[in-house]
Protein backbone atom coordinates (compact mmCIF):
# COMPACT_ATOMS: atom_id res chain seq x y z
CA UNK A 1 0.00 0.00 0.00
CA UNK A 2 1.21 3.40 -1.07
CA UNK A 3 2.55 5.79 1.78
CA UNK A 4 1.48 9.18 1.96
CA UNK A 5 3.88 11.74 2.71
CA UNK A 6 2.27 13.87 6.12
CA UNK A 7 5.18 16.25 6.61
CA UNK A 8 8.91 16.51 5.26
CA UNK A 9 10.81 13.09 5.73
CA UNK A 10 7.67 11.36 7.87
CA UNK A 11 5.01 9.31 5.86
CA UNK A 12 2.21 7.41 6.88
CA UNK A 13 -0.39 4.35 5.45
CA UNK A 14 -3.44 4.60 4.89
CA UNK A 15 -5.85 2.97 6.87
CA UNK A 16 -9.64 1.36 6.68
CA UNK A 17 -12.24 0.56 9.05
CA UNK A 18 -14.78 -2.15 8.40
CA UNK A 19 -17.48 0.31 8.23
CA UNK A 20 -15.60 1.84 4.42
CA UNK A 21 -15.80 -1.41 2.99
CA UNK A 22 -18.49 -3.25 1.30
CA UNK A 23 -18.78 -6.85 -0.34
CA UNK A 24 -19.16 -7.01 -3.93
CA UNK A 25 -21.52 -9.91 -4.45
CA UNK A 26 -20.34 -12.55 -6.98
CA UNK A 27 -21.26 -14.03 -10.39
CA UNK A 28 -23.63 -16.18 -8.48
CA UNK A 29 -26.18 -16.73 -5.30
CA UNK A 30 -27.43 -19.59 -3.36
CA UNK A 31 -29.84 -20.11 -0.72
CA UNK A 32 -29.26 -19.16 2.86
CA UNK A 33 -29.35 -23.29 4.22
CA UNK A 34 -26.74 -23.82 2.20
CA UNK A 35 -23.80 -21.76 4.04
CA UNK A 36 -21.93 -23.17 6.44
CA UNK A 37 -20.69 -21.41 9.44
CA UNK A 38 -18.59 -23.67 10.96
CA UNK A 39 -14.92 -23.56 12.11
CA UNK A 40 -12.12 -25.59 13.77
CA UNK A 41 -9.48 -25.00 16.03
CA UNK A 42 -7.11 -27.66 17.02
CA UNK A 43 -9.31 -30.25 17.77
CA UNK A 44 -12.79 -27.96 18.53
CA UNK A 45 -15.64 -27.37 15.57
CA UNK A 46 -17.68 -24.19 16.49
CA UNK A 47 -21.01 -24.09 14.84
CA UNK A 48 -20.45 -20.14 14.38
CA UNK A 49 -17.69 -18.04 13.74
CA UNK A 50 -18.46 -16.29 17.20
CA UNK A 51 -16.48 -15.85 20.66
CA UNK A 52 -18.21 -13.91 23.72
CA UNK A 53 -15.39 -11.35 24.77
CA UNK A 54 -13.86 -11.88 28.35
CA UNK A 55 -15.52 -9.05 29.83
CA UNK A 56 -17.55 -8.87 32.78
CA UNK A 57 -20.48 -7.92 31.41
CA UNK A 58 -20.56 -10.54 28.54
CA UNK A 59 -19.69 -13.73 30.22
CA UNK A 60 -20.51 -15.35 33.23
CA UNK A 61 -20.20 -19.51 33.99
CA UNK A 62 -23.53 -19.80 33.81
CA UNK A 63 -24.01 -18.57 30.36
CA UNK A 64 -21.52 -20.48 29.12
CA UNK A 65 -23.68 -23.40 28.54
CA UNK A 66 -25.86 -21.57 26.25
CA UNK A 67 -23.37 -19.97 24.08
CA UNK A 68 -22.30 -23.42 23.65
CA UNK A 69 -25.37 -24.47 22.79
CA UNK A 70 -25.82 -21.90 19.62
CA UNK A 71 -22.24 -22.90 18.23
CA UNK A 72 -20.11 -20.20 19.79
CA UNK A 73 -17.93 -20.30 22.83
CA UNK A 74 -18.17 -18.03 26.02
CA UNK A 75 -14.30 -16.80 26.55
CA UNK A 76 -14.55 -15.48 30.90
CA UNK A 77 -12.21 -13.80 32.51
CA UNK A 78 -10.16 -15.81 34.93
CA UNK A 79 -8.81 -12.05 36.40
CA UNK A 80 -11.97 -10.76 36.30
CA UNK A 81 -15.07 -10.23 39.60
CA UNK A 82 -15.90 -13.67 38.98
CA UNK A 83 -12.27 -14.76 40.33
CA UNK A 84 -11.90 -12.12 43.02
CA UNK A 85 -15.27 -12.38 44.89
CA UNK A 86 -17.58 -15.56 45.71
CA UNK A 87 -20.20 -13.99 44.69
CA UNK A 88 -19.90 -11.18 42.32
CA UNK A 89 -23.09 -10.47 41.67
CA UNK A 90 -24.14 -7.99 44.03
CA UNK A 91 -21.18 -6.55 43.07
CA UNK A 92 -22.08 -6.55 39.20
CA UNK A 93 -25.55 -4.85 40.28
CA UNK A 94 -23.44 -2.08 42.45
CA UNK A 95 -21.33 -1.37 38.77
CA UNK A 96 -25.03 -0.76 36.60
CA UNK A 97 -26.39 1.38 39.72
CA UNK A 98 -23.49 3.84 39.41
CA UNK A 99 -23.64 7.51 38.36
CA UNK A 100 -20.91 8.05 35.78
CA UNK A 101 -19.14 10.64 37.04
CA UNK A 102 -18.17 7.96 39.82
CA UNK A 103 -18.59 4.51 37.75
CA UNK A 104 -14.51 4.92 36.24
CA UNK A 105 -13.26 5.08 40.17
CA UNK A 106 -15.34 2.23 41.69
CA UNK A 107 -14.54 -0.41 38.78
CA UNK A 108 -11.37 -0.10 40.18
CA UNK A 109 -11.51 0.08 43.19
CA UNK A 110 -13.41 -3.28 43.19
CA UNK A 111 -11.27 -4.99 41.16
CA UNK A 112 -8.57 -4.04 43.40
CA UNK A 113 -10.03 -7.06 45.40
CA UNK A 114 -7.15 -9.92 44.83
CA UNK A 115 -7.81 -13.33 42.48
CA UNK A 116 -8.21 -16.16 44.38
CA UNK A 117 -6.62 -19.40 42.41
CA UNK A 118 -9.19 -21.43 44.03
CA UNK A 119 -12.12 -19.64 42.32
CA UNK A 120 -10.63 -19.94 38.50
CA UNK A 121 -10.44 -23.77 39.12
CA UNK A 122 -14.13 -23.82 40.84
CA UNK A 123 -15.34 -21.21 37.74
CA UNK A 124 -13.45 -23.65 34.86
CA UNK A 125 -15.27 -26.63 36.46
CA UNK A 126 -18.67 -24.80 36.50
CA UNK A 127 -18.05 -24.08 33.00
CA UNK A 128 -17.38 -27.34 32.11
CA UNK A 129 -20.37 -28.44 33.92
CA UNK A 130 -22.87 -26.49 31.80
CA UNK A 131 -21.35 -29.06 28.64
CA UNK A 132 -19.64 -26.33 26.92
CA UNK A 133 -16.33 -25.72 25.92
CA UNK A 134 -14.00 -23.76 29.03
CA UNK A 135 -12.43 -20.89 27.32
CA UNK A 136 -10.60 -18.58 29.64
CA UNK A 137 -8.40 -15.69 29.57
CA UNK A 138 -5.26 -14.28 31.29
CA UNK A 139 -3.42 -11.49 30.99
CA UNK A 140 0.39 -11.87 29.89
CA UNK A 141 2.02 -10.54 33.38
CA UNK A 142 0.11 -13.01 35.17
CA UNK A 143 -0.09 -16.40 33.43
CA UNK A 144 2.91 -17.79 34.53
CA UNK A 145 1.31 -17.42 38.11
CA UNK A 146 -1.83 -18.26 37.40
CA UNK A 147 -0.93 -21.13 35.42
CA UNK A 148 -0.56 -24.13 37.61
CA UNK A 149 -4.43 -23.75 38.84
CA UNK A 150 -5.87 -22.72 35.05
CA UNK A 151 -3.90 -26.41 34.32
CA UNK A 152 -5.62 -27.70 37.31
CA UNK A 153 -9.34 -26.65 35.94
CA UNK A 154 -9.10 -28.75 33.12
CA UNK A 155 -8.84 -25.39 30.75
CA UNK A 156 -9.94 -26.46 27.15
CA UNK A 157 -8.79 -23.12 25.42
CA UNK A 158 -6.56 -20.71 26.87
CA UNK A 159 -6.79 -16.93 25.49
CA UNK A 160 -3.66 -15.37 26.57
CA UNK A 161 -4.74 -11.47 25.58
CA UNK A 162 -4.26 -7.60 26.37
CA UNK A 163 -4.76 -4.44 24.41
CA UNK A 164 -1.20 -5.18 22.54
CA UNK A 165 1.17 -8.27 22.96
CA UNK A 166 4.45 -9.60 21.82
CA UNK A 167 5.79 -12.67 21.08
CA UNK A 168 7.65 -11.62 24.15
CA UNK A 169 6.20 -9.76 26.86
CA UNK A 170 8.95 -7.91 28.97
CA UNK A 171 8.39 -7.33 32.39
CA UNK A 172 10.23 -5.52 35.26
CA UNK A 173 9.13 -7.99 37.71
CA UNK A 174 10.70 -11.32 36.60
CA UNK A 175 12.07 -12.62 33.15
CA UNK A 176 10.36 -11.93 29.98
CA UNK A 177 7.54 -14.00 28.98
CA UNK A 178 9.10 -15.80 26.02
CA UNK A 179 5.22 -17.21 24.16
CA UNK A 180 6.67 -19.53 21.86
CA UNK A 181 8.65 -21.69 25.14
CA UNK A 182 5.29 -21.10 26.83
CA UNK A 183 2.67 -22.24 24.21
CA UNK A 184 4.58 -25.29 23.45
CA UNK A 185 4.71 -26.46 27.01
CA UNK A 186 1.02 -26.45 27.17
CA UNK A 187 -1.39 -28.94 25.86
CA UNK A 188 -4.32 -27.10 25.03
CA UNK A 189 -4.87 -24.59 21.92
CA UNK A 190 -3.62 -21.10 22.67
CA UNK A 191 -5.17 -18.10 21.11
CA UNK A 192 -2.86 -14.93 21.59
CA UNK A 193 -3.61 -11.15 20.95
CA UNK A 194 -4.16 -8.44 20.39
CA UNK A 195 -2.05 -7.14 17.35
CA UNK A 196 -2.71 -5.12 14.23
CA UNK A 197 -0.15 -5.70 11.60
CA UNK A 198 1.80 -8.12 9.20
CA UNK A 199 5.10 -8.28 11.64
CA UNK A 200 3.21 -8.41 15.21
CA UNK A 201 1.06 -11.03 14.03
CA UNK A 202 3.64 -13.15 11.96
CA UNK A 203 6.00 -13.35 15.26
CA UNK A 204 2.63 -14.36 16.76
CA UNK A 205 1.77 -17.37 14.36
CA UNK A 206 5.72 -18.30 14.94
CA UNK A 207 4.76 -18.51 19.07
CA UNK A 208 3.10 -21.87 17.73
CA UNK A 209 -0.72 -19.99 18.84
CA UNK A 210 -3.70 -22.02 17.66
CA UNK A 211 -5.24 -18.63 16.93
CA UNK A 212 -4.26 -14.63 17.21
CA UNK A 213 -6.79 -11.70 18.12
CA UNK A 214 -6.68 -9.22 15.89
CA UNK A 215 -7.17 -5.21 16.93
CA UNK A 216 -6.85 -2.56 19.00
CA UNK A 217 -8.02 0.79 19.59
CA UNK A 218 -11.75 0.23 17.94
CA UNK A 219 -13.54 -1.68 20.67
CA UNK A 220 -17.00 0.17 22.03
CA UNK A 221 -16.33 2.17 25.18
CA UNK A 222 -12.34 2.03 24.44
CA UNK A 223 -10.23 5.05 24.91
CA UNK A 224 -7.52 3.99 23.67
CA UNK A 225 -6.56 5.81 20.41
CA UNK A 226 -7.20 8.97 22.85
CA UNK A 227 -5.24 7.71 25.89
CA UNK A 228 -2.27 6.03 23.84
CA UNK A 229 -2.57 7.16 20.53
CA UNK A 230 -2.33 3.63 19.10
CA UNK A 231 -4.85 1.98 17.12
CA UNK A 232 -5.52 0.76 13.43
CA UNK A 233 -8.37 0.22 12.02
CA UNK A 234 -9.69 -3.16 12.05
CA UNK A 235 -9.81 -4.00 8.01
CA UNK A 236 -6.67 -2.68 7.45
CA UNK A 237 -5.01 -4.51 10.37
CA UNK A 238 -7.13 -7.99 9.39
CA UNK A 239 -5.47 -7.50 6.09
CA UNK A 240 -2.54 -7.17 6.96
CA UNK A 241 -2.53 -9.94 9.13
CA UNK A 242 -4.25 -12.09 7.04
CA UNK A 243 -0.83 -11.32 4.64
CA UNK A 244 0.83 -12.53 7.46
CA UNK A 245 -1.11 -16.19 7.44
CA UNK A 246 -0.50 -16.65 4.00
CA UNK A 247 3.64 -16.33 4.90
CA UNK A 248 3.36 -18.56 8.21
CA UNK A 249 1.54 -21.17 5.94
CA UNK A 250 3.58 -21.09 3.15
CA UNK A 251 7.01 -21.67 5.20
CA UNK A 252 5.28 -24.10 8.07
CA UNK A 253 2.50 -25.66 6.25
CA UNK A 254 0.33 -24.43 9.88
CA UNK A 255 -2.75 -22.47 9.22
CA UNK A 256 -2.93 -20.11 12.10
CA UNK A 257 -7.04 -18.73 12.78
CA UNK A 258 -7.20 -15.19 12.64
CA UNK A 259 -9.91 -13.62 14.93
CA UNK A 260 -11.05 -9.76 14.41
CA UNK A 261 -11.91 -8.50 18.17
CA UNK A 262 -13.66 -5.22 18.95
CA UNK A 263 -15.36 -2.64 16.83
CA UNK A 264 -18.26 -4.45 15.26
CA UNK A 265 -21.57 -4.17 16.23
CA UNK A 266 -23.95 -5.14 13.28
CA UNK A 267 -24.16 -8.21 11.04
CA UNK A 268 -22.33 -6.25 7.89
CA UNK A 269 -19.58 -5.58 10.23
CA UNK A 270 -18.55 -9.40 11.55
CA UNK A 271 -19.46 -10.40 7.54
CA UNK A 272 -16.48 -7.40 6.46
CA UNK A 273 -14.34 -8.91 9.12
CA UNK A 274 -14.34 -12.21 7.45
CA UNK A 275 -14.49 -11.07 4.30
CA UNK A 276 -11.08 -8.98 5.02
CA UNK A 277 -9.53 -12.89 6.27
CA UNK A 278 -11.25 -13.55 9.63
CA UNK A 279 -12.04 -16.78 10.50
CA UNK A 280 -13.88 -15.83 13.69
CA UNK A 281 -15.08 -12.89 15.27
CA UNK A 282 -14.53 -11.60 19.08
CA UNK A 283 -17.59 -9.56 20.51
CA UNK A 284 -18.14 -7.62 23.57
CA UNK A 285 -20.77 -4.73 23.86
CA UNK A 286 -23.39 -6.10 21.23
CA UNK A 287 -23.96 -9.05 24.20
CA UNK A 288 -23.20 -6.94 26.83
CA UNK A 289 -26.50 -4.93 25.59
CA UNK A 290 -28.49 -8.36 25.75
CA UNK A 291 -31.16 -8.74 27.95
CA UNK A 292 -30.28 -11.35 30.17
CA UNK A 293 -26.24 -10.13 29.87
CA UNK A 294 -24.53 -10.12 33.38
CA UNK A 295 -23.61 -6.15 32.80
CA UNK A 296 -27.52 -5.40 33.44
CA UNK A 297 -27.15 -3.05 30.35
CA UNK A 298 -23.99 -1.41 30.48
CA UNK A 299 -20.49 -2.94 29.27
CA UNK A 300 -16.88 -2.38 30.25
CA UNK A 301 -13.46 -4.13 29.54
CA UNK A 302 -11.11 -5.21 31.65
CA UNK A 303 -9.07 -2.57 30.54
CA UNK A 304 -11.46 -0.26 32.66
CA UNK A 305 -10.17 -1.49 35.70
CA UNK A 306 -6.41 -0.89 35.60
CA UNK A 307 -4.76 1.25 38.11
CA UNK A 308 -2.69 2.98 36.26
CA UNK A 309 -3.63 4.25 32.95
CA UNK A 310 -7.93 2.97 32.64
CA UNK A 311 -8.37 3.36 28.64
CA UNK A 312 -11.42 1.76 28.52
CA UNK A 313 -14.94 3.10 30.14
CA UNK A 314 -18.29 1.87 31.47
CA UNK A 315 -20.77 2.63 28.71
CA UNK A 316 -24.72 2.27 28.12
CA UNK A 317 -25.42 -0.48 25.89
CA UNK A 318 -29.42 -0.50 24.26
CA UNK A 319 -30.90 -3.92 25.31
CA UNK A 320 -32.13 -4.99 22.20
CA UNK A 321 -32.76 -8.26 22.84
CA UNK A 322 -31.54 -11.55 24.71
CA UNK A 323 -27.88 -12.74 23.96
CA UNK A 324 -29.60 -15.65 21.61
CA UNK A 325 -31.61 -13.31 19.69
CA UNK A 326 -28.62 -10.77 19.37
CA UNK A 327 -26.59 -13.84 17.69
CA UNK A 328 -29.34 -15.93 16.37
CA UNK A 329 -32.67 -14.38 16.41
CA UNK A 330 -35.51 -13.95 15.45
CA UNK A 331 -35.17 -10.50 14.57
CA UNK A 332 -37.89 -7.43 14.49
CA UNK A 333 -35.00 -4.69 13.64
CA UNK A 334 -33.71 -3.98 10.14
CA UNK A 335 -30.55 -2.25 11.41
CA UNK A 336 -28.64 -5.10 11.47
CA UNK A 337 -27.91 -5.44 15.52
CA UNK A 338 -29.79 -8.82 16.28
CA UNK A 339 -29.46 -12.21 14.80
CA UNK A 340 -26.03 -11.29 13.77
CA UNK A 341 -25.51 -15.17 12.44
CA UNK A 342 -28.27 -14.51 10.42
CA UNK A 343 -27.04 -11.06 8.42
CA UNK A 344 -23.91 -12.93 7.79
CA UNK A 345 -25.44 -16.43 6.49
CA UNK A 346 -27.50 -14.32 4.34
CA UNK A 347 -24.46 -11.84 3.92
CA UNK A 348 -22.43 -15.30 2.28
CA UNK A 349 -25.47 -16.55 0.39
CA UNK A 350 -26.04 -12.96 -1.47
CA UNK A 351 -22.44 -13.07 -2.27
CA UNK A 352 -22.58 -16.39 -3.33
CA UNK A 353 -20.09 -18.26 -0.80
CA UNK A 354 -20.76 -21.72 0.59
CA UNK A 355 -18.28 -21.56 3.50
CA UNK A 356 -16.17 -19.32 5.80
CA UNK A 357 -12.91 -20.24 3.72
CA UNK A 358 -14.32 -19.04 0.60
CA UNK A 359 -15.93 -16.17 2.00
CA UNK A 360 -12.22 -14.86 3.01
CA UNK A 361 -11.72 -14.32 -1.05
CA UNK A 362 -15.37 -12.15 -1.51
CA UNK A 363 -14.05 -9.14 -3.34
CA UNK A 364 -13.87 -5.54 -1.10
CA UNK A 365 -15.11 -2.18 -2.53
CA UNK A 366 -14.30 0.88 -0.76
CA UNK A 367 -17.32 3.22 -0.11
CA UNK A 368 -17.62 6.85 -0.08
CA UNK A 369 -18.02 8.51 3.37
CA UNK A 370 -21.57 8.76 3.04
CA UNK A 371 -22.08 5.21 2.02
CA UNK A 372 -24.98 5.38 -0.65
CA UNK A 373 -24.89 2.42 -2.19
CA UNK A 374 -28.11 1.85 -2.95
Amino acid sequence: MAEIEIGLGKTARRGYGLNELTIVPSRRTRDAELVDLSWELQGFRFELPVLAAPCDSVVSPANAGAFDEMGGVAVLDLEGLWTRYEDPTPVLAEIASLDDDVAAARIQELYKQPVDPDLIVQRVRAMRETGAVAAGAVTPHRIESLLPRVLESELDVLVIRSTVISAEHVTKAAEPLNLKTFIRQIDVPVIVGSCTSYQAALHLMRTGAAAILVGVGTSTGATTSDTFGVGVPLATAIADARAARMRHLDETGVYVRLIADGGMDTGGDVARALACGADAVMLGSPLAGATDAPGHGYHWAPMAARADVPHSTRITVPQRGTQREVLVGPSDSADGRLDLMGSLRSSMASSGYESLKEFQKAELMIVPEARDIS
